[in-house]
Parts: C-alpha cells; sequence; structure tokens
C-alpha cells in the first residue's frame, strides 16, 4: 500500500542472540560463578545467561553508503551500504551452538566476516552463524560482524533496540546493551547501541552525486531567514485559514469571564450535547462556562452546505451559524484557535468559512507497534479540533492485528502479540525491535476488544469524525495468517476438521517462492481457497456489526490490496481454479485483481464502500469495479506520481492524495541522521513543505521541489499515449480530487510520545491544506504543461504570496498554537534553532518565531537568547517549549 513501510527502502536493526533449541520452557538452575564459560554452563545455568546478557557491549555502526567504495562491481544493482556490529562481551563464553537472530530491513548481500555467516529466516529476522572455526566470545575482546545490505541506511534510528539471547530451554535475556534510553532534555528515545554518524559524506549521502544539504545550524538558519517574527499581526489568526475573514485588530474581546452558550436556536439536527467536545476544548484552554460570559448565540442557516459555518465576534455576543454538528463545532474551534492563551482574548471579526475539499484524513498504523485506546481517543481531540473528519484506522498487517472478532479469538491471542516463539504457537516472530517478552512492551503488543473499538467509534462521531478501519489483504496479511493457522492446529487437535479448514488462508501444497517488499514469503492469502472469502467476509460482517452497535454505521472499508509480490503461482489450488475458468480467470497474473474485484462487489453489496491502496486498484478492471471506489494515491511526485492520480480520477473514483513525498508523517523532519523516521521517499518533509504543497496542480510543484537527493525533476503533464491506452492524461475539468490523508506508519515507532512527534505539528499543516486554498497556488491547466525548474508558472509574485503566507502561519504557531498542544499533553517537535557566528556574534533563528532559543557555551549554563550576542565558538542551541519543561535536540556550531 503506501506504506513507507513497504517500499525497499527499510533498514533496521534488532538482534536475538540464541544459544541452543529454540524451546520456550524456564528452568531454575543453581546460581553459576562467572569464568570462563563452558557450553555445559551456557546451556543449563539461567544465571550465567542473565550475566553474560547484561555485561555483553553490542554495538552497531554503519560505516558507509557508497556503492563505488564497498559494493561488488561485478552487481547489475550497485546500490549498498556497508555495516558493523561489534560484540565486546566482559565474560568468556565458550559455547559453539548459539545464534544471533536480528533484524534486517535492507537485505544482507554479502557477508565480510570469517567468524559468521547470515541466513534470513523470514520478513526482518535473520540469523548469524558461528563458523566451523569461531572457537567463542573472550571476555574483552571486540569481535567484529561486517556486512554489505541492499540500498541505504540514512538515519540513526535504523538501528532498533532488544537484543536478546536465549540457551537451550532457559528463558530469553534481553541484552542491556540495546535497550532504549530516553533523553531527558527531548523526551525522545536515544540508542546507546548505534553510535552517531561521524562522517556525514560517506554515512548520510546516498552516493557522490547527492546533493542534499545536512541540516546542521548554518543551513537552518539559511532556510529560516526569511521567516521573521510579526506577534503584533497573528491576533486573530486561525489555523485551518478560513475562507473568509475580517477581523479590527483594533477591538479586542476578552474571554476571561467564559461563554455562556444559547442553544435556543439551534438547527433541529443538532443537540447541544453534540458540541460537548469543541466546548471542552475551549475549557482546557482556560474559557470557562459561565453564566455572566459573553453569550454565544447558535442560529440555523439552511444554505449553507455541510461542515460551513458564519462567525461573528463582538464585544458582547458571539453568533455562529451552521446548519450541521459539524459546522457550530468547527465554528467554535476557530474561537479556540484565536483566542490568545496569555489574554484569554481574541478580536473582533466576521468569518465566512466552507472547507476545500470533502475529504480530510488522518491515517494511524496501531499494527506495525501498537498505539492504545486512550492515545486514538487523545488524537481523535485535535483531529476534530483542526477540522479533520475521517480516521483512517490501520489495523492489520504483517506484523500484528488488533482488533477482537468474535468467534477467532486467534487474531488477538496470536497475532496481536510478538514475542519469542518461533513456531509461532501462542504469538507473531518478534520483528522490528519488539523484544523476547511479549507482556512487557504494551507498545507492541496489544488489540482493542470489542467494547474498545465501539468507544473509539462514538467517539469520533461526537467530534463529527468517521473511522474507516483497515485491515491490510491480500497482502500484507501475515498476523492473520498465522494467527489462523494456529486456529488449524487447535482445531485439529480436536479432531475437527471441517471447523479447522473454514477460514484457513493458504494452501499448504503452495510451492511458490517470493519475497514480499518486506522480505516475507508467507503473507499474502490465498486468493484461490473459498476458505479465503469465508474469512473476509466474516471480519467484514464482525466490523460493520461493532459500527452498527456504536451507532456509527460502516460507510468505508479499506482493504490495502498492494504488494502481493507474486504469490501463488505455484499453488495447486490456483492451478485448479485457473484450470476452471473460474468467473473468466485464465492466467494466474489475472488473481490479484480478481480478488480486489471480489471483495469489493463483497462490499458494495453490503451497502459499503471499497477502499484501496492506488497500486493494487492500478490493477483491476474497472469495468468489473463498483461505480463508487475511494482510493488513496501515494505515488512519489519525482517519480511522475501525477499520472497515476489523474488516470484514476479518470475513472471516476474518490481520489484521496496519501503522497508519500509531502503527507507520510513517518519520513524525517529535516535532513539530519538524528531525526527519525524512514526516507524513501522524502529525507526532509517539514511543515513548511507541506504548507507550499499545491494539491489541485501535483506536476507544478516540480517547480519548488527537488528530489530525494535534492537533484532538479521535471513533472510532464502533456498528453502522452500508448498502445490501447493512455500513458498519461491530464485531468479533466470535471474531475477533482476527493481530498487528502496523512499517514503515520510505526515501523519504528515505538512510544506515544515518538508517535507524537511525528504527527505534530505536521497535522496541523494538513488541516490547513484540505481545508484552505490560497490564492497563490499555481492553477491547473487542463492542457498540460511540462513543469520543471526553469518553468516559470509559479511566479515571483505567488512565490512571495507563498513566503508572507508561510510566515503568518509560523508566527501562529510558534506565538499560539503549540502551546494549546502543550496544553493538552501533546508531544509536538520542537524545531532545532538555526544560527550562524557572523562578525564573532552569534545570530539564532528558529522555524516557528514564538518559540524560546537557548544557548549555551562550554561549561557555562543555557541562557536565552534575544539578540545578536559576542560568543566564541563551540556554541550549543535549542528550542523551548511554551512550558519550559522540554526542549529540541541540540545544535551545534563549531566555529
Amino acid at each position: 500500500m503506501c506504506l513507507s513501510k513497504n517500499l525497499p527502502m527499510r533498514l533496521a536493526i534488532s538482534l536475538v542472540i540464541v544459544t541452543g533449541a529454540h524451546a520456550q520452557t524456564s528452568v531454575n538452575q543453581k546460581e553459576q560463578p562467572i569464568g570462563s564459560l563452558t557450553q555445559e554452563r551456557a546451556l543449563t545455568s539461567q544465571e550465567t545467561l542473565h550475566q553474560f546478557a547484561q555485561y555483553l557491549d553490542i554495538k552497531y555502526q554503519l560505516i558507509s553508503n557508497y556503492p563505488e567504495q564497498i559494493c561488488d562491481s561485478e552487481k547489475k544493482d550497485k546500490r549498498c551500504f556497508l555495516v558493523r556490529i561489534s560484540f565486546t562481551p566482559k565474560h568468556d563464553f565458550i559455547a559453539k551452538n548459539w545464534r544471533i537472530i536480528f533484524s534486517q530491513m535492507r537485505p544482507v548481500k554479502k557477508v565480510l566476516s570469517n567468524d559468521f555467516g547470515i541466513k534470513i529466516i523470514q520478513g526482518d529476522l535473520n540469523e548469524i552463524i558461528p563458523r566451523e572455526h569461531f572457537s567463542g566470545f573472550k571476555a574483552d575482546n571486540t569481535y567484529h560482524l561486517d556486512f554489505l545490505a541492499e540500498h541505504w541506511q540514512l538515519a540513526e534510528s535504523d538501528a532498533m533496540p532488544n537484543y536478546y539471547i536465549v540457551a537451550g530451554n532457559l528463558k530469553p535475556e534481553i541484552i542491556a546493551s540495546t535497550q532504549l534510553n530516553y533523553d531527558l532534555q527531548t523526551q525522545l528515545e536515544v540508542r546507546p547501541y548505534a553510535p552517531a554518524f561521524n562522517d556525514l559524506e560517506v554515512q548520510y549521502k546516498r552516493s557522490k552525486t547527492d546533493k542534499l544539504p545536512y541540516d546542521g545550524a548554518k543551513q537552518v538558519f539559511k532556510d529560516n531567514r526569511d521567516i521573521k517574527a510579526i506577534p503584533t499581526k497573528i491576533q486573530g489568526q486561525i489555523l485551518p485559514t478560513p475562507k473568509r475573514l475580517k477581523i479590527n485588530q483594533s477591538q479586542m474581546v476578552s474571554l476571561a469571564n467564559g461563554l455562556f452558550f444559547d442553544y435556543q436556536n439551534l438547527s433541529k439536527k443538532v443537540k447541544p450535547e453534540d458540541l460537548d467536545p469543541a466546548i471542552k476544548r475551549l475549557q482546557v484552554l482556560g474559557v470557562k462556562q459561565n453564566e455572566k460570559g459573553i453569550v454565544v448565540r447558535f442560529k440555523t442557516n439552511p444554505m449553507l452546505v455541510p461542515e460551513s459555518y458564519q462567525l461573528t465576534v463582538t464585544p458582547k455576543l458571539i453568533t455562529i451559524y451552521g446548519k450541521d454538528a459539524a459546522s457550530y463545532s468547527y465554528g467554535l474551534s476557530s474561537i479556540a484557535s484565536a483566542v490568545h492563551l496569555s489574554s484569554l482574548s481574541l478580536p473582533e471579526m466576521v468569518i465566512e468559512d466552507s472547507p476545500r475539499y470533502e475529504f480530510r484524513g488522518m491515517h494511524l498504523d496501531v499494527s506495525r507497534n501498537f498505539r492504545s485506546k486512550e492515545y486514538v481517543l487523545k488524537l481523535l481531540d485535535q483531529m476534530a479540533a483542526y477540522k479533520l473528519n475521517a480516521l483512517h484506522l490501520h489495523m492489520a498487517d504483517d506484523e500484528g492485528w488488533r482488533l477482537q472478532i468474535q468467534d477467532l479469538p486467534e487474531l488477538t491471542q496470536v497475532g496481536s502479540r510478538r514475542c519469542h516463539d518461533l513456531t509461532e504457537s501462542r504469538c507473531l516472530l518478534p520483528q522490528l525491535g519488539s523484544g523476547p517478552d511479549d507482556k512487557a512492551n504494551p507498545d507492541v503488543n496489544g488489540f482493542y476488544s470489542k467494547q474498545d473499538y465501539i468507544e473509539i467509534l462514538t467517539y469520533a462521531a461526537a467530534r463529527q469524525i468517521q473511522v474507516i478501519p483497515s485491515m491490510d489483504m491480500p497482502g500484507h496479511s501475515r498476523a492473520a495468517i498465522r494467527s489462523m493457522e494456529a486456529r488449524y492446529r487447535n482445531l485439529m487437535a480436536k479432531n475437527q476438521p471441517e471447523e479447522a479448514e473454514m477460514y484457513r488462508l493458504l494452501d499448504p501444497l503452495d510451492k511458490t517462492e517470493y519475497r514480499s517488499v518486506q522480505y516475507y514469503n508467507d503473507n499474502t492469502l490465498n486468493v484461490c481457497l473459498p476458505s479465503t472469502y469465508a474469512f473476509v467476509d466474516k471480519v467484514i460482517e464482525e466490523i460493520t456489526r461493532l459500527h452498527e452497535q456504536a451507532g456509527a454505521p460502516l460507510a468505508i472499508y479499506h482493504i490495502g490490496a498492494d504488494e502481493t509480490a507474486g504469490a501463488w503461482l505455484n499453488s495447486p489450488a490456483c492451478e485448479g481454479f485457473v484450470a476452471n475458468r473460474n468467473n473468466g480467470i485464465e492466467d494466474k497474473s489475472q488473481l490479484g485483481a480478481y480478488f480486489i474485484e471480489r471483495i469489493a462487489n463483497m462490499l458494495d453489496d453490503k451497502g459499503i464502500k471499497a477502499a484501496g491502496w492506488s497500486d493494487g486498484l492500478g490493477h483491476v478492471n474497472p469495468e468489473k469495479m463498483p461505480n463508487s471506489v475511494h482510493t488513496n494515491l501515494w505515488d512519489i511526485l519525482s517519480h511522475g506520481g501525477h499520472k497515476n492520480v489523474h488516470n484514476q480520477l479518470a475513472l471516476g473514483w474518490d481520489a484521496v492524495l496519501s503522497t508519500p513525498d509531502v503527507l507520510y508523517f513517518d519520513m524525517p523532519s529535516a535532513a539530519d541522521p538524528r531525526e527519525h523516521g524512514y526516507y524513501w521517499a522524502s529525507r526532509k518533509t517539514n511543515s513548511r513543505q507541506i504548507h507550499s504543497f499545491m494539491p489541485d496542480n501535483l506536476p507544478a510543484n516540480a517547480e519548488q521541489w527537488r528530489d530525494i537527493e535534492n537533484k532538479p525533476y521535471q513533472a510532464d503533464d502533456r498528453l502522452e499515449k500508448k498502445v490501447g491506452k493512455f500513458a498519461n492524461q491530464p485531468k479533466e475539468r470535471k474531475h477533482h480530487v476527493a481530498g487528502l490523508q496523512g499517514q503515520l506508519w510505526t515501523e519504528t515507532i515505538r512510544s506515544d510520545v515518538m508517535a507524537d512527534s511525528m504527527i505534530y505539528p505536521r497535522m496541523l499543516l494538513l488541516a490547513e491544506k484540505a481545508w484552505h486554498k490560497p490564492q497563490w497556488e499555481v492553477p491547473y491547466d487542463y492542457g498540460g504543461l511540462l513543469y520543471n525548474a526553469e518553468s516559470e508558472y509559479f511566479t515571483p509574485f505567488a512565490r512571495e504570496q507563498q513566503r508572507t503566507d508561510w510566515q503568518r502561519i509560523a508566527n501562529h504557531l510558534g506565538h499560539n498554537e503549540l502551546a494549546k498542544l502543550e496544553l493538552q499533553g501533546v508531544i509536538y517537535r520542537l524545531p532545532p534553532p538555526g544560527a550562524k557566528i557572523i562578525n564573532g556574534k552569534l545570530h539564532a533563528n528558529v522555524s516557528f518565531p514564538g518559540l524560546e532559543i537557548q544557548f549555551k557555551l562550554p561549561g557555562k549554563d543555557w541562557q536565552t537568547y534575544t539578540n545578536p550576542i559576542s560568543v566564541k565558538a563551540p556554541v550549543e542551541l535549542r528550542s523551548v517549549s511554551h512550558l519550559g519543561n522540554r526542549a529540541s535536540r541540540s545544535q551545534f556550531i563549531e566555529e
């Protein structure tokens, strides 16, 4: 799907040292002294194992990304990087039958060690094997395992945590040196086992032609230099920006005495309690309900379109005209955005407002790593505050199934947990650095009970947000497959073969050899089995029932439909299916499209709209699909991504832009290896880039953006034909995208704090683009044009309008909006400052003016930066949150 997660740009390391058999039972042993550990002691003493794990120092270090330096010259694909894993034991460990299992998201190409070999187990799990002559670990000696892996590694966060060691039937022991720490300054995770990059030329660049500048203090200072602090000019500014806003800056309206809500003329379709969530947010910000406060009068305007509102603020009366619960709630949200926290005031104003797009969504992946119900509810609060109206909740993928399904308990008993069980009878394999204990980490393991999901649905509906459940299929389905295999074994053991086969998802005689883009060879449902369709129908029916119980009917169901990776080719079930010419299938290459078409029509028969990612939907026969289809388009713009968008728009589908270059929030916010996230689509997706996005004219972004190596690219939107079909067709006037969706995939996101720091404040800019269309965007030319760095459709005047618009929003965020997030417990990303020493004086800036900048000289305390000051390098800098209890990561000026 559009999985940042899923493209072949992922790399992560999570090690498991295994000695002896893969048994699960813990054996209690008499405590053994630490010394030279014989093989017998290593296999029988839990204390010996524990001590070795406690004091074994492991380091994972990227050496270089340059293929011309380290890759095999005779290989066709010369992209690779060199890694070194180092082991330094405190004590001897002479056992010979140990194994090291580790997660490596980029496949190993070649091992360069005389002591160790590597072979893949499944997905990102690999096995390090001691070579025959290796005699064991000697105390205080360091052993290196060097290897080449595919493509490149550009972030320190790629190295995953929780290496562990097991021996025989002893319980696994976490290797202490590979556990995460948390930085007191930033509250973000720290990986002590992954040394910082020390040579950016070969570690952070992909090749010698890579032109992306590193976001050090000087580069950030340069990027921020056109944004000035304008605190006096942002009074009454609102995010997202209203369609029409008239402000009287000379007349301030104080809300310090609170508000009194008059519901007498509320639309008959709306109940007062429908507005409670928006009112509650005002109370959190300090604006209380008070009978003596300013009256807020709700009135009905039947001429308004859904979600639109009119708002008038005067010193004695606030009036909100609306038509539905969303319109009144959005009017209240605009008051909350406009009010200044320090004075609880806002200027007199008049607003007429309506949304740019009908669909304004946020996607949250809880399958790779789990987010609790409470986290989802907090996210829904913030989505409602910024007028987003759809939560795409991704609850099933290869690494986890997160929703309780009636009569299929194995989906959550097995599929929601990862632990050290290589048979996968009680949990899934320990992917993504999850560690050996399924009870130790609620950020990895967990699921939503039926009641939890109903609560999420009702909470979302009360905030005018629809929930789109997503259980990926037929690819990305490993959690479901392994869970149903556990069910199969359980029922066969009870001599219930018919029941065991009912929901089985694989053909046991299938000899197909394939690897998904995450390197699984068993993650795709067999689409030729009746039991597969029985399973899908069962899941959909149960989810539909939960929506009905919540009073929020299921309108859209997302099947994923992407990345099936060549499965089924040697499945006897599929050979028979094709031979019978079922449903017109004549070749196995048609099976993926057949599955999507069949499930889409199954959903349509139930009155539910089918949704999927654009790559999978691109393989179907549109004539065999329902008339109404929801497609998430995740094509990279610098790779000609606008073409697929335009082609699927031409089918009349509801096309939602999920463009990874700008809307994948698991991408880094800055071009710095210390920044968290994957980077296959973008190495710098900051708030300003999201603001600059022109979604109605995708090819025009080539005039302002560059590719992943900071090189100019061109977007050709001129009519292009191939035999039998269009290769590119410009948009027709009648076709428009349905909306935008931001995505957070969570392979590397292991905590609420990390999730917050990746989502916020970028989600606020997503809301801005989805709600408001600025004047500076380049109009689309329906005749088709060629856009590049030399074309001039994005005029200097429009560029200046864009800069001025961003300056307004950046100041509003820095002076006002971020503080409101902080009051609600949101751990948003604090941007590191930019700085430069000019004529002996420190000059500093920050991307959101209004945030405090601090600097520190060697041996001195932190000081607040206000104006240029004489200093001597080195200087350390950081930005600080409004409450002062959290700071950005540090930037350094060495000269």
